[in-house]
């Protein structure tokens, strides 16, 4: 498959000088967990919680950790964002408040790329305009539009491939 792009120890270049992307191990779920939260408070304020914050950093320690393939964004060992892959799909893509637009979700993305060349799907959220605008500009089209009855927080969701390069 050739270089892993974005190893740690490069940078993004210059919209993120100094960013480092590495693999999670399970010491990383703490901080992954509190990323999470903060997030989607800060991105999707009054989205209904399906599950408490205990729960949430609970399933992240036993279950996303140890079965995604998951990929930290840190700068100055300062957790940034991260990015959980999964069969083919884009499992979680969060950023810390207040970096985005700054190259480190771009830099994310670019590892699931790398580890399904041919096709990535992933889900957002339909009023997450942020979100959204990143995945069309990041090459994903939407192929449905549903009304979340299929997600836990019943929140109306776009399903969005990006068909490879």
């Amino acid at each position: 498959m050739g270089r892993l792009p974005h190893r740690a120890g490069d940078t993004t270049g210059p919209a993120s000088p100094g960013l480092t992307i590495r693999r999670a191990t399970a010491e990383d779920a703490p901080a992954i967990g509190s990323l999470y939260l903060a997030s989607r408070g800060n991105a999707l304020p009054g989205l209904h919680k399906a599950h408490t914050d205990d729960e949430v950093r609970s399933w992240i320690a036993r279950v996303l950790v140890p079965r995604d393939d998951v990929w930290i964004a840190e700068r100055d060992g300062t957790m940034l964002g991260f990015i959980a892959l999964h069969d083919g799909w884009v499992k979680q893509l969060y950023l810390a408040p207040g970096c985005y637009r700054q190259g480190i979700g771009t830099a994310l993305l670019a590892i699931a790329k790398h580890h399904s060349p041919n096709e990535l799907r992933l889900f957002c959220f339909q009023r997450n305009s942020r979100a959204r605008a990143f995945c069309e500009t990041s090459g994903f089209a939407a192929v449905r539009f549903s009304d979340g009855f299929d997600n836990e927080e019943r929140e109306p969701d776009i399903e969005y491939v990006w068909a490879g390069a």
